[in-house]
């Protein structure tokens, strides 16, 4: 067996708060696994040894909610067809991994070409991109939040969901996504309308969890946020007015929440000048509510998972997500711990915490090499010229 070993490294492993300082860990080169973590291990002749010079190993981020078929750029908007969509979507994702994530899950992508991307990648035929949970299309009613030219998929039954959600299916989506509530970037809808109802999305729920797959929900209000929960979705994506008694029924059910607060501060800090008026009162009217409402959800023990929505106007795809951590601390009250904490979760919520997500043995070797401790300071994940490892490859 060829191994790499990384020796003097000081391992915050994600499911530890305590470093492990000066050890070092071993990764099988074929099968990019880690196959042991001790304080010295004694290299074989053919195995590689990478010195890592005391910075500071970290799990690769996963985050749980993007958009990479988006357009963060305000002013550079356009109706994109499916091959330059699919050229920007392919960069996005370079520029995901370069900013330290390893995995993300899509919500959602016009044309729904993230399932052949990600059939690509797993054939090795794209590059320098972080595994990939692919959706398809979203899922949303006539006049919805994501009903537009080449979005959503659009259901107006129960019948009708089940036959759309079985053709995702069919054509490769590794989860769902369903709209539950009006949204901010959609003209025509606010966060307080419901919009698929509970019938059609039981049905969405039963179809992907009978395949095993997870269903995201976008539920930014109520009684979207209600809704969604009593369908048996697997995350409240968003979640900015969920309350008291919805917070004690996603305890009971297990429901996590990405609240993707990166994306409501973008457009709140630095869209009022540049975005439609309507678009950014919206957001506007919500943010200190979102903030609010997702610390009392955290406080009270709903599993939080990094997420970023990132796609959206002035959430790009190179720099939010360990922004999104600094947020966690900063305004929903975390510690580097906790926030660091919810690419984990993420990967729960997955289904891939089994293989991705922590530094530990027999796990894929996706992992940062940083300077500084972030659980001292988490805007060390920050770091612009982080090492970024995949499967034990290094990619940046």
């Amino acid at each position: 067996m060829h191994r790499k070993i990384f020796k003097n490294a000081n391992i915050f492993d994600g499911v530890h708060e305590d470093v492990f300082k000066d050890f070092s860990f071993a990764v099988d080169v074929e099968t990019g696994k880690i196959t042991e973590i001790a304080q010295e291990i004694s290299p074989a002749s053919d195995d590689e040894v990478i010195d890592v010079n005391h910075k500071f190993i970290a799990p690769g981020l996963i985050n749980a909610h993007t958009h990479i078929t988006s357009e963060p750029h305000v002013g550079k908007e356009k109706d994109k067809d499916i091959v330059e969509t699919t050229v920007d979507s392919i960069q996005a994702l370079h520029d995901f991994l370069k900013s330290g994530c390893t995995y993300v899950r899509q919500c959602g992508s016009k044309f729904g070409i993230d399932i052949p991307i990600k059939r690509l990648i797993v054939e090795g035929k794209i590059k320098k991109v972080p595994h990939m949970m692919a959706a398809g299309k979203a899922f949303t009613m006539t006049g919805g939040h994501g009903d537009y030219s080449n979005g959503g998929n659009v259901v107006d039954s129960p019948d009708e969901m089940r036959k759309k959600i079985r053709e995702g299916l069919k054509a490769g989506a590794d989860c769902i996504k369903i709209m539950a509530s009006g949204g901010v970037m959609s003209p025509g809808d606010f966060m307080d309308e419901a919009q698929l109802t509970v019938e059609e999305m039981k049905v969405a729920v039963y179809e992907a969890h009978n395949k095993h797959k997870i269903v995201a929900a976008h539920a930014e209000g109520n009684p979207g946020i209600r809704n969604a929960i009593e369908a048996g979705v697997d995350s409240i994506d968003h979640g900015f007015y969920v309350d008291d008694e919805e917070i004690e029924m996603m305890k009971k059910q297990g429901t996590y929440i990405v609240p993707t607060i990166i994306a409501a501060a973008s457009v709140t800090e630095k869209g009022k000048e540049t975005l439609p008026k309507w678009e950014h009162q919206k957001m506007a009217n919500a943010m200190e509510d979102a903030y609010r409402n997702i610390k009392n959800a955290f406080q009270k023990g709903v599993k939080i998972a990094l997420g970023t929505d990132a796609g959206t106007p002035y959430n790009y795809f190179d720099m939010t997500t360990p922004k999104e951590l600094e947020m966690m601390v900063e305004r929903i009250g975390m510690s580097e711990f906790e926030a660091y904490r919810t690419s984990y979760n993420a990967a729960e919520l997955m289904k891939i915490n089994d293989d991705y997500g922590s530094i530990e043995e027999d796990k894929y070797a996706d992992f940062i090499i940083i300077d500084d401790n972030p659980m001292k300071d988490i805007k060390a994940v920050q770091q612009t010229d982080k090492e970024v490892y995949v499967s034990g490859r290094k990619e940046f």
